[in-house]
């Protein structure tokens, strides 16, 4: 991890971040919004690795608060964002981050219950949690909110039919989104990372030099991308920064899409 220049944009606010346990994007988001100032409820399936990451931003000075959520689970999705407007108010930011990830294969061989593991997952809960954080950022005043998807929305991969639907999914979701809910001074957008060296794109690459070697030639940059990175992007498109811009796909891929 580097160390974060605060700017202090969302100073008072409060944001939720989804799969903040990871460490990589969801991470790298979750710590970037509290060194800007916003308090944050990291959000995750694996209610250690949120404490963690909740636990990292506190020593580094941020406010926040943890919680196990289930995105996919109408329940655990409403109780979180319940937490987050309860400890955090007002709330005004919310990232949706958290996937999952299935085998890579071609529909013949996807298994139905894969499939819709992967759409409930990755699509569903991003719909979810906006469903549930909508009515406390219109009283706010509004907010932002974040859909992560990815290069593979715009363009697709062997084997990824499943992962390229639903970020392309999420791109669209945004747009109308944004639409929908523009009135209440909500803007919504999707930011699409390319290749980023994550914890788990390093240990499937074997380490480091394997993630530059596979996926450095992959972007105009020479490089892949690091969490880092994708953090500043968020908490550009949270911040007042970001004030005229809703319904839009930020790529940030090192010019994956550009050739």
């Amino acid at each position: 991890m580097t160390a974060i220049t605060p700017m202090r944009r969302l100073e008072g606010r409060g944001a939720i971040v989804t799969g903040a346990g990871r460490g990589g994007i969801g991470r790298a988001i979750a710590r970037r919004l509290a060194a800007e100032g916003a308090g944050v409820l990291c959000a995750d399936i694996n209610e250690e690795a949120a404490s963690e990451t909740a636990g990292i931003i506190r020593a580094e000075g941020g406010r926040a608060i943890h919680v196990r959520c289930d995105i996919a689970d109408e329940r655990s999705a409403a109780a979180a964002v319940d937490l987050a407007a309860r400890e955090l108010a007002p709330l005004r930011v919310l990232v949706n981050n958290a996937a999952t990830w299935i085998p890579s294969a071609t529909v013949v061989d996807i298994a139905l219950a894969d499939w819709n593991r992967a759409l409930s997952v990755n699509v569903t809960g991003a719909f979810l949690m906006s469903k549930f954080a909508i009515p406390y950022m219109a009283a706010a005043g509004g907010g932002s909110i974040i859909h992560i998807a990815s290069q593979l929305g715009q363009v697709a991969k062997p084997g990824r039919s499943w992962y390229c639907t639903a970020k392309a999914a999420l791109i669209h979701l945004a747009r109308a989104m944004a639409i929908d809910h523009a009135p209440q001074n909500i803007r919504v957008n999707s930011l699409s990372p390319g290749p980023v060296a994550s914890e788990r794109i390093v240990a499937q690459a074997g380490g480091r030099q394997g993630v530059v070697a596979v996926h450095g030639p992959l972007t105009l940059m020479g490089r892949p991308g690091e969490p880092d990175e994708i953090g500043a992007a968020a908490a550009f498109l949270a911040s007042d920064d970001a004030s005229f811009m809703t319904g839009a796909d930020m790529l940030v891929d090192g010019g994956y899409c550009a050739r």
